[in-house]
């Protein structure tokens, strides 16, 4: 008898991913395929051709069909992808072009002229923006688009025939109104008096769809692609970061996704719209409409590693060395860290307001305070503060903040959920599925999609609580603790106060 469950497919920057769960959600099999950049492209260009995508799609469900023992009875087919890509497609369908990615960095000047314009952040890797700079740049192509959508987009396309998009990925290419939970059109009217392009952006947008609605049925050219009989119910497809949070169960306000790897992810589940225009602030969407607030660190743990793997090298080992030696150490180090801080800006901050990298630094060194432990326990608080700062932005508007669900690079060593607790001063917890990714995330989706195509009503919310992990870990705020890291915090904001001298100093 085959197997029922789930099919959830990520389409990420380097490559694609396709994994089956069963029924309750546990992961059966997965399936991956690689795919590269458009070559010869100016520095900070980044292009990738849809065909790709689609030849990845047939070639991971091939490798996810080798790894299953069993057939397969597919319910429904979540879809993810790298948000705010532009891809643009003719009458007939058919791409005009290699796809411009989030990464790209020629529509710079359009963000910030469309957040003067709205008084709404508008990043330079939104959708709406890239298009604002093909009206301008590639006015041939312009005049050919009918339909523009994302990745994510593009691969329901191909499966399903329909230009639809969850209104996460949605967010991602123009502003959401909370009220209509539909492309602000006021904003929209703001754009075309500003594009003069060919045709209005409304024309080309895709449908806007929240989780659980008709996000399509599997076509029969989609089921040709993945070998899987026609009418399969297709879930709205989403951008990666909706669908990160679907995976780690974010649904209410006040929860955070927050993601520690090379850079550092804060994703908070808001009550009502944001106010007005951060530099350290992004805004989207859940995958049913909630407003969210991202926090985006680019100095994330590679300050911290680089620490760690000097310390590695220093011994005669490697980065796997470094780690297991000093880790243990940085879990004993005092809050304060004897008096070491650190900064680390590898990088540049938009966020805080640093504008160019090459001023990580440790800080206060003396006999007693010079260890392993306390040197790397310096560097990832830098990290973690730097989060604070960026947070307060939505604590001044009275967001809420009832506990954050960690993932990523610091889940490999769970304690250092704590640190993140004593810091923050709310509770910290990591779920058993935090290493599934994006791809689970797309599956749950589907899983709910199904519940609603067989009639079946239901909140998001409430679904996702249905999910939790009756295996997590759990961290509670220490008073004592939080009262520590408080005060090492407010030296901490002195020398990022001091970092512009410091900038001057060493360039």
């Amino acid at each position: 008898m085959a197997t029922k469950g789930y099919i959830g497919i990520d389409a990420g920057t380097q490559g694609l991913s396709i994994i089956f769960t069963d029924e309750a959600l546990n992961v059966l099999g997965t399936g991956e395929s690689d795919y590269e950049m458009v070559a010869g492209l100016e520095a900070g260009c980044y292009e990738q051709l849809p065909a790709d995508w689609d030849s990845a799609l047939g070639s991971a469900m091939a490798q996810l069909r080798a790894n299953l023992r069993d057939e397969i009875d597919v319910l429904a087919i979540g879809i993810s992808g790298q948000m705010h890509g532009e891809v643009l497609a003719g009458a007939d369908g058919q791409s005009l072009g290699p796809a411009r990615l989030w990464c790209d960095v020629r529509n710079e000047p359009e963000g910030n002229e469309l957040t003067e314009a709205f008084n709404v952040k508008m990043p330079k890797r939104i959708t709406s923006a890239r298009w604002l700079w093909t009206t301008r740049n590639r006015v041939e192509i312009a005049r050919q688009a009918k339909h523009m959508t994302t990745p994510a987009g593009w691969i329901a396309f191909q499966l399903t025939g329909q230009w639809n998009l969850g209104i996460g990925d949605a967010a991602g290419m123009f502003p959401i109104d909370q009220s209509t939970l539909d492309y602000d059109t006021a904003l929209l009217e703001k754009f075309d008096a500003i594009a003069g392009g060919p045709v209005s952006l409304k024309q080309l947008l895709p449908s806007v769809r929240r989780a659980g609605e008709d996000g399509g049925t599997l076509n029969h050219q989609g089921a040709a692609m993945l070998g899987l009989p026609a009418g399969i119910p297709v879930a709205p497809a989403e951008g990666d970061q909706p669908a990160a949070l679907a995976g780690s169960l974010i649904g209410n306000a006040g929860m955070v996704s927050c993601s520690f790897g090379t850079s550092v992810c804060a994703n908070s589940v808001g009550d009502r719209k944001f106010e007005g225009v951060s530099q350290a602030v992004d805004h989207f969407c859940a995958p049913d409409g909630k407003p969210i607030n991202m926090v985006w660190i680019r100095n994330g743990t590679t300050f911290m590693n680089s620490v760690v793997e000097m310390f590695g090298m220093a011994i005669g080992g490697d980065r796997n060395a470094g780690f297991a030696s000093v880790i243990p150490q940085l879990l004993k180090s005092d809050p304060d860290c004897g008096g070491l801080l650190a900064l680390p800006f590898m990088d540049d901050e938009p966020g805080i307001g640093v504008s160019r990298g090459g001023s990580a630094l440790l800080v206060g060194l003396n006999p007693e305070n010079a260890t392993p432990g306390n040197a790397v326990k310096s560097a990832l608080l830098s990290t973690i503060f730097n989060l604070r700062i960026g947070s307060e932005v939505l604590d001044r508007q009275g967001f809420p903040r009832t506990e954050l669900v960690l993932s990523g690079g610091l889940t490999k060593t769970p304690e250092l959920g704590q640190i993140l607790a004593d810091v923050f001063g709310v509770p910290v917890k990591l779920l058993d599925s935090a290493e599934e990714g994006t791809a689970w995330g797309a599956a749950l989706l589907a899983k709910f999609r199904r519940r609603t195509f067989e009639g079946q009503t239901g909140d998001w919310a409430k679904f996702l609580d249905e999910h939790s992990s009756k295996n997590q870990i759990r961290f509670e705020p220490s008073p004592d603790a939080v009262a520590k890291y408080e005060a090492v915090y407010q030296r901490y904001r002195k020398l990022v106060d001091a970092q512009p001298a410091i900038d001057s100093a060493i360039h």
